[in-house]
């Protein structure tokens, strides 16, 4: 039986989520907690749920069972203003960036501001123009269309967004994906920066190894429809199921760990 300090700890709880499209399975009674301020990563192969269980999460889609609990809220049966109070507590980092063409970097951060505060334009971009400035972006930045910026430039300007209401919970969407080494690596580091600073808790879907091994307080494996394992790296490099082997058996896999343990290593002596 969970204690009252568990509960409290608990920033979202599944408990017996079971999904399916057809008749192909997704999820079957799957159970999972995420606890407060901690940095969990989702993954899994092709198929395994990992983006449905994010997008159930942030009630963009229902699960056909189960439950789910965010931020004390059940989901379930919320109601529309319910669900609109609760959108504003967290914060969603997309794949793409999903920046809108026609703004500037600096309106598209404020856009959240404009639309959910009565805040004036002036605060409202300097608070935008601060949160440029937390996810490393130089001022000139705002001024400048999506269009104009590289990949991990739209990174940050996305992430720069999704903090714009002083979110509780922050969901990131494969956040290095189409990076180049230099580019993932400065958004690992991003990552936990903004956790330790703000305080946030950060669910994220992520196929790099190197935010895996450096980022991740928990990584929850998916497969075959279920948990199939969940723990820290070094918990999981020691599990035999193939759906974890995966992350750790290939050249990529080994390069990580070899590296997470130099790192270790370094920091020991």
């Amino acid at each position: 039986m969970r204690s009252e300090r568990q509960a409290r700890d608990e920033v979202i709880e599944l408990s017996k989520v079971s999904t399916r499209f057809g008749d192909h399975v997704v999820h079957s009674q799957i159970d999972l907690q995420v606890r407060r301020s901690e940095i969990l990563a989702l993954i899994g192969g092709s198929g395994s749920g990992k983006s449905t269980l994010l997008r159930e999460m942030i009630l963009l889609q229902r699960p056909d069972s189960g439950s789910i609990r965010v931020l004390g809220v059940d989901l379930e049966n919320i109601t529309d203003d319910a669900a609109h109070e609760l959108c504003q507590r967290w914060g969603v980092m997309f794949q793409h960036g999903g920046l809108f063409g026609s703004l500037t970097v600096k309106e598209n951060v404020g856009l959240p501001l404009r639309e959910h505060s009565r805040l004036d334009d002036r605060l409202i971009d300097e608070i935008a123009a601060w949160k440029l400035a937390i996810t490393g972006l130089k001022p000139e930045v705002g001024a400048q269309y999506p269009a104009e910026l590289s990949g991990g430039m739209i990174k940050r300007a996305s992430l720069a967004r999704a903090l714009a209401l002083d979110p509780e919970l922050l969901f990131l969407d494969e956040p290095t994906a189409g990076l180049d080494p230099d580019s993932a690596g400065g958004v690992d580091q991003l990552v936990r920066k903004l956790r330790d600073l703000l305080g946030l808790t950060i669910v994220m879907i992520t196929h790099d190894l190197d935010l895996l091994w450096q980022v991740a307080d928990r990584v929850v494996v998916l497969g075959e429809g279920k948990v199939q394992g969940i723990g820290s790296m070094s918990e999981l490099s020691h599990m035999d199921h193939p759906a974890i082997r995966m992350f750790f058996d290939g050249p990529r896999g080994r390069a990580a760990q070899e590296q997470e343990e130099h790192l270790a290593a370094a920091q020991r002596s």
